[in-house]
């Protein structure tokens, strides 16, 4: 089913409240809180469609704003199916993120870093969407969150960089690591199996061939809150080439990070960020502008299956 399809159906107001009784089954007043919650969560999923499509429409200078909020009002929708008392408190409004205010003459996108802070939407986000608190890492690099997208695998090795490597496809049972992904680990196969272990469902048997390691599976991958990514063009399955573009959380969370930075540098850094889009000096270029070309796109799927599930399982 097309995530499209889920938010048109989540934007009728019967519907939308059936789900979130379904959703607030843990809670004995859920009827009320439903009928209470209904129309907020309308409109964030209505608000991060409308934001999502005005992104894409418009210029490149200013859709990381756009994209950003849109982004942030359908995680805000999908908390509100978890956390029926959205938002508790006036502290977890804020971003959750800072970025280093003053750029150098030398700046590189590549090399900057945004700080998690201890309070705030991604915290919450991380907290009560997918079970990380605190958040392991108090700081995540721009190269590596751009590593960590596998539609942009192609330019990096255009770039003479390795950043993901195909392992299957993305409704299969197979996954095939190249030997060079141990290498990339500095892991014997012991070692690297028991650390994507918690990421996969029930290993059947495990092979190590001369070319790969080999492991298959009880049935294909279906939660992808882990360093496993699928590319959109080519429904393939990837998997970081190396230990430096280890990234083992949620995609969602790549996109927020990157989209929050490219956010405030397109506001508040007005002049270095008018001469990368006009004049394109910068290597960056090319992977900022398909990042927010693929975001449009990716990111309200990603959370859209998230809401299918809870469908689904309501529907069983």
């Amino acid at each position: 089913m097309r995530h499209e399809d889920v938010y048109l159906f989540l934007t009728a107001e019967e519907n939308a409240q059936r789900y979130l009784k379904g959703s607030y089954s843990f809670l004995d007043d859920a009827v009320i809180k439903s009928y209470q919650n209904s129309s907020t969560f309308i409109h964030y999923i209505n608000n991060g469609m409308i934001f999502m499509e005005s992104s894409r429409q418009s210029n490149i200078l200013v859709q990381p704003v756009l994209s950003f909020y849109g982004m942030t009002h359908f995680l805000k929708g999908w908390l509100l199916t978890k956390r029926p008392d959205y938002p508790e408190t006036t502290a977890v409004l804020a971003h959750g993120l800072t970025a280093r205010k003053r750029k150098r003459k030398d700046y590189r996108f590549m090399e900057d870093e945004v700080k998690i802070q201890q309070r705030g939407l991604f915290p919450y986000v991380c907290r009560y969407l997918f079970s990380l608190h605190p958040f392991p890492l108090d700081r995540v690099s721009m190269r590596l969150l751009l590593c960590s997208i596998p539609e942009l695998s192609n330019l990096w090795q255009l770039n003479q960089e390795e950043s993901m490597v195909v392992i299957g496809e993305k409704n299969s049972r197979h996954l095939r690591f190249p030997n060079r992904i141990l290498d990339g680990f500095h892991l014997k196969e012991e070692t690297f199996v028991e650390r994507i272990r918690l990421f996969l469902p029930p290993i059947k048997d495990i092979q190590q061939l001369d070319e790969s390691l080999q492991i298959h599976l009880t049935e294909p991958i279906q939660d992808w809150n882990g360093p496993f990514r699928y590319r959109l063009d080519n429904e393939l399955l990837y998997f970081p080439a190396n230990r430096a573009n280890y990234f083992p959380y949620s995609e969602i969370l790549v996109h927020y990070l990157l989209l929050f930075h490219l956010s405030m540098i397109c506001r508040y850094e007005t002049e270095w960020w008018g001469e990368l889009m006009q004049m394109k000096t910068d290597k960056e270029y090319p992977l900022i502008k398909h990042f927010l070309k693929i975001t449009h796109e990716k990111t309200p799927l990603l959370i859209g299956q998230h809401l299918l599930k809870n469908v689904d399982s309501q529907n069983k």
